[in-house]
């Protein structure tokens, strides 16, 4: 059985970046299927306007369409239809095609998989990563009324016409079923933590030097996107009350819009113990993890949001880290039920500097929560499991279709 997977930012274990998209299609091809990949070449790193080429058994399309988390509103929307556009040419001429996964965001990426149905009549398996079009209308990036309307449709036929729909977080479960979905048509499989990749282990005093950072301070992570909906200036402002614990660092790894806006008012702020790291692959980052003490994972307070379903929490869970979140959503309620970490108050950045001070004073308290973490990594989010759940859904498909 051929499948051909559609996700625009597919990303393998040797790039940064999620690799969810990754580890499913191994454990599809550890069952048998034929997996093609059809992504975009975001930095023009083949040279060529389409390209192919196998990697760990995937078979990728690479399509040349630029993207940036730096680029504006504008050349985001015209990055997101031109992938459609000719990703959509690719689905209707690639041959023997069983199933089609289709990745969001963007929304954009199940037009091919929907007009692959209509002419082809093939089926189609959509996830659900963000909740769009609701996250850019209360972002305020579609402010359109027609633009609107257009995309609630589309988002609702995506819904009817799938095959199934896999979610990535109970809200977005809630999000897909309040569109009238039967609950029989939808799986809630979040994101992964990497038991294997992301693990504790002793500090690596070299690396430590390299990154010119104190040997025995108190260290803070945030890793991943650094985009408008990061609401990362939370972070900063809880900063500028720790500025001068010289016994504390600070480090920040990743990229996007606001990270430019973010170094500057540190510098501004005279923040002087923090630290923007840039990308790395995953065994890099995971050994930066491991070198700190706390994770933080942040987003700006706007109730769409809450519905995340970030991997750099899952990954921080698995790096046995107590994690710091601050929506009031379904982490809220995850780190507090299995005690490995905090809710601070994204209203107020002084919480989120008494939480960090508390776990730095309290060791105890900070190692149990530690081993909460990669415990709950362990037991429930681990990828070998969730893996296994999503390529389930796909052998129940295909029994259905038989």
């Amino acid at each position: 059985m051929k499948i051909l997977y559609i996700h625009q930012y597919f990303t393998t274990p040797k790039q940064s970046g999620g690799t969810r998209s990754y580890w499913i299609s191994q454990e599809l091809i550890s069952r048998g299927y034929e997996v093609t990949m059809l992504s975009a070449d975001r930095k023009g790193e083949t040279g060529k306007s389409k390209a192919m080429m196998s990697v760990d058994g995937i078979d990728v399309i690479y399509l040349r369409v630029p993207y940036s988390q730096k680029m504006g509103v504008l050349q985001r929307l015209w990055s997101f239809l031109r992938f459609m556009v000719r990703s959509t040419w690719i689905a209707l001429r690639e041959k023997d095609v069983d199933l089609i996964i289709a990745t969001s965001t963007p929304l954009t990426i199940g037009f091919p998989a929907w007009v692959a149905k209509k002419i082809k009549g093939t089926p189609f398996l959509f996830e659900v990563r963000d909740l769009w079009p609701e996250v850019p209308i209360q972002m305020g990036a579609l402010n359109n009324k027609w633009a609107r309307k257009v995309a609630i449709w589309f988002e609702k036929t995506l819904y009817k016409n799938a095959v199934h729909i896999v979610a990535l977080s109970p809200g977005m479960y809630d999000g897909v079923l309040r569109h009238n979905i039967p609950t029989e048509k939808v799986s809630m499989i979040p994101n992964m933590s990497k038991i294997d990749i992301f693990f504790r282990r002793p500090k690596d005093k070299e690396l430590i030097k390299r990154l010119n950072l104190k040997e025995d301070s108190f260290k803070v992570v945030y890793f991943g996107a650094m985009g408008l909906a990061n609401g990362m200036d939370y972070i900063i402002d809880a900063l500028l009350h720790l500025k001068d614990r010289e016994d504390m660092e600070f480090l920040f790894m990743g990229g996007g819009a606001t990270e430019g806006v973010l170094k500057d008012k540190c510098r501004d702020l005279g923040i002087e113990n923090a630290f923007f790291l840039g990308g790395f692959p995953l065994k890099e980052l995971s050994e930066i993890v491991n070198l700190c003490d706390v994770s933080l994972v942040t987003f700006a307070n706007i109730p769409i949001l809450a519905t995340n379903s970030p991997n750099k929490l899952f990954d921080s869970l698995s790096a046995g880290k107590p994690v710091i979140v601050n929506s009031p959503g379904w982490t809220k309620e995850m780190v507090e039920k299995h005690d490995c970490g905090f809710f601070v108050n994204p209203e107020d950045p002084m919480d989120l500097a008494r939480k960090i001070v508390y776990l730095k004073e309290n060791p105890d308290i900070s190692e149990r929560m530690g081993r909460n973490s990669r415990t709950l990594a362990e037991t429930t989010y681990d990828k070998s499991i969730l893996c296994k759940e999503f390529a389930d859904q796909v052998d129940g498909i295909f029994s259905n279709l038989k």
